[in-house]
């Protein structure tokens, strides 16, 4: 049995890009980082705060979604695998891309807590709220 999984709890670096397979499936890809603090050591050296950044890759559903409410500088919780792609480049040089193809992605700023929030409400307040009924019991129909 082997394991390929990560999980990041970090920072928006830009917004996301998404685009359109021909067969209608949305990709985002957006930058994240994530930061350790800074530190001293018990002999005082200290250790300066280090960002790293990884590149993140949604699809479908979860691509659909950072496109509407992923922001630069939004919080949040990615959960994938990581996946390795080679090119060469212009020049013939061999690179390397090291992606986070997510799984699940959670936002954690409170900003974006609640645009979600606000985009799950219906907009038409014409409609009727249902309360409980007034002698504190709900009313279910089964």
């Amino acid at each position: 049995m082997s394991v390929n999984k990560v999980i990041l709890i970090g920072n928006v670096g830009k917004d996301p890009e998404v685009r359109y397979l021909d067969n209608g499936v949305a990709v985002a890809t957006f930058s994240l980082a994530t930061t350790d603090r800074a530190y001293t050591l018990a002999n005082g050296t200290q250790v300066p705060e280090r960002t790293e950044w990884h590149n993140i890759v949604l699809w479908r559903g979860l691509a659909q979604t950072a496109e509407k409410y992923v922001h630069k500088g939004d919080r949040i919780y990615i959960e994938g695998k990581l996946r390795y792609r080679f090119y060469d480049d212009q020049n013939g040089i061999k690179r390397n891309v090291v992606e986070v193809f997510a799984d699940n992605m959670e936002m954690l700023s409170a900003k974006a807590n609640v645009q979600g929030a606000a985009a799950q409400q219906p907009t038409n307040s014409s409609q009727p709220v249902e309360t409980p009924s007034e002698n504190g019991e709900d009313e279910l129909p089964f």
